[in-house]
This record gives structure tokens, sequence and C-alpha cells, in this order.
């Protein structure tokens, strides 16, 4: 339990730090740009790989800037691109979607079995339940219903996404880039050891 309140203020002090800002931004605006590209399929399922740009906010700087950020970018998505009706409830998933995976991925080294479960965890909790359970709400439709071809979309997509981010991640740590990003946190006093 100690461990996981340093990690939420080791998170915490990240939001105060210009660096973590920027830094977030520019992955908004890749996520904002990748959303362009999102396929939707009826009412109940997207397919879409915008959310990847989110995971490395996430991995650098934790569950508290997470769920900020998580929150952040989906109203700006919904302001700058609206896809059906805006619901709070996905901005709630967002928001715990980013905290859940700050809490598994931020200070350890990636590793494929960690990024696949930080993934299945968030996509079993928001997606496949909490998601649902918004559809259901929001269109009326019974939540067994749109259960089963969401569950395995998820399913299908959980491998795919796990070995892009994992990829992405271990080419942007093997070229420098989460170190130098690190490197200038460590001088604004944030303490970033990987564990």
């Amino acid at each position: 339990m100690k461990r996981l309140a340093t990690l939420f203020a080791d998170s915490y002090r990240e939001v105060k730090n210009i660096r973590t800002i920027t830094v977030a931004a520019m992955f908004a605006a890749i996520s904002v740009a990748l959303g362009y590209f999102t396929i939707q399929i009826g009412d109940y399922i997207k397919i879409g790989f915008s959310s990847i740009s989110n995971e490395f906010v996430y991995y650098l700087f934790g569950p508290v800037v997470g769920g900020c950020f998580g929150g952040f970018i989906d109203l700006l998505k919904y302001i700058i691109k609206p896809t059906g009706a805006f619901f709070p409830g996905f901005t709630v998933n967002a928001i715990l979607g980013g905290i859940l995976y700050g809490m598994l991925l931020y200070k350890r080294p990636i590793r494929l079995v960690r990024v696949a479960a930080a993934k299945l965890t968030v996509v079993v909790i928001c997606n496949i339940l909490l998601n649902t359970l918004w559809l259901s709400m929001l269109y009326g439709k019974a939540f067994m219903v749109l259960l089963p071809m969401r569950a395995l979309k998820n399913i299908i997509m959980w491998p795919i996404d796990s070995l892009l981010f994992y990829t992405l991640a271990r080419f942007f740590e093997n070229a420098g880039l989460f170190k130098t990003i690190r490197r200038f946190e460590t001088r604004a006093g944030v303490k970033t050891a990987d564990k």
C-alpha cells in the first residue's frame, strides 16, 4: 500500500513539471491525429490505434497525470471530432483507464507480459464491462446483447494493441527518447528511478 501511495505522490509531482505538460501535449496531438483513422462499425464498435499514444503518457507520467490526461483527451477528441452523443461515462472510463495504466506501467521496465496484463485489465474493466454498460444505457439496448460482439472485438484487439505498444515502447527506449524525457524530469526534481 505504501508503494502505491508513493507511486501516486510521484505522479502528482509530475503534474507540476512543465516538461510533463509539453510531452503530454505532443502525445495528445498524435492521439487526435490518429483518431481520424478510426473505423466506426455501427454505433457500438470502433477500431483505432489512437490510444497507443495515450499509453505512452500513462507509462511516462503515472496514474495522476494519466487520469487527468485521459479525461482531457476524451473531451478534446469529442470536441474536435464527435462520434455519436456525448456521454460522461466514456470520460469516466478514459480517466479510469489512465489511472489503471499508470498504476501498472509507471516506473516499471517495459516487459511484454506487463504490457499485456495492463492492457487486459483495462480491456476487461473499461472496454468490455463499463463501455458496454454505457452503450446499453445510451442506446437502450440490453447489456447482454451488446456484450458478446464487444468482448470479441476487444479480445481480438488485445494482443495486437499490446504487441504494438510494446514494440514502439522498446524502440523509443532503445533510441533514448524515454531516457531524454526522464533526464529533464530529474533536473526538475522528480525522482524517476526504474525498478
